[in-house]
């Protein structure tokens, strides 16, 4: 990864751009205009320099302005990408040396995908691996074991986004838990991000017992990320950015915490 004079080392694996004049899938939200420039400095103040861009799952496949972002301070930053499964190696070499590391499927959206993933994941895994890309995956608790099986086929990592999914409500699900153990048997990634897609409000303090059972079962892979610019509210509703770390930092303590920014600092690489 290229350093730059004046970027703070830490890192938000989880962060959304979004423009004024991209065109978006209907049946979801109509996002607002969000630069790359407003969540630098956002982050900046919390000492955050580098970002993963993820792609929202209201403009598809329509990359452009993710990948715009990326050109503008080359080597800075990192993003997760979702693409037609007949995408051309060409292409997706491209999305790789500006920075791209993986591509995401979002099982949760009303806009995300619908189709075969198993046929989408097995097209795309050949060329995934050349490049040493990861898969992620947005699911809810329930999806969990079917993952295990995706992940043995494509011997790809995974990066699970938003804690899993799981939320108080799934707390004892133990097929959820077994899917949970196996994959991170297979190497998965986790992002603590998403706090109030699960079911719970700012502290947060409903999600600690299994922020702790994850983080323990998945030490060493993991990642947070802050989820900027909280598309489930309206702007002036938003959490503060530092409201999504204060959950990491009170779970794990100062010390592990910290580590998390040198993990996604690896992992993107």
């Amino acid at each position: 990864m290229t350093e730059g004079p004046g970027w703070p080392a830490g890192w938000d694996a989880h962060v959304h751009v979004f423009a004024d004049d991209a065109p978006v899938l209907a049946g979801h939200y109509r996002p607002v205009a969000r630069s790359l420039a407003e969540i630098e400095q956002v982050g900046a103040a919390e000492g955050v320099g580098h970002l993963v861009l993820v792609q929202p799952s209201v403009y598809g496949t329509d990359n452009r302005v993710l990948l715009d972002a990326l050109r503008r301070e080359p080597g800075r930053h990192r993003a997760v990408v979702v693409v037609d499964p007949a995408i051309g190696e060409g292409e997706l070499a491209a999305m790789h040396a500006l920075g791209v590391r993986g591509v995401r499927f979002n099982l949760v959206s009303p806009v995300g995908e619908r189709g075969d993933v198993t046929s989408a994941l097995s097209r795309l895994a050949p060329s995934l691996r050349a490049l040493g890309w990861h898969v992620q995956w947005y699911v809810d608790p329930a999806q969990l074991p079917r993952l295990v099986s995706l992940q043995r086929a494509a011997g790809l990592p995974f990066v699970l986004d938003h804690l899993a999914g799981m939320h108080p409500g799934a707390a004892d699900d133990v097929s959820a838990w077994s899917a949970l153990d196996a994959l991170a048997d297979a190497g998965t990634w986790i992002k603590l991000s998403g706090w109030y897609r699960l079911q719970a409000r700012e502290p947060y303090v409903t999600l600690d017992p299994l922020i702790d059972r994850i983080a323990r079962r998945f030490e060493g892979r993991l990642v947070w990320g802050s989820d900027w610019p909280h598309t489930s509210f309206a702007a002036d509703e938003a959490p503060r950015y530092a409201s999504t770390w204060a959950p990491v930092l009170r779970v794990l303590g100062s010390a592990k915490a910290a580590r998390l920014h040198a993990a996604a600092a690896r992992h993107y690489a």
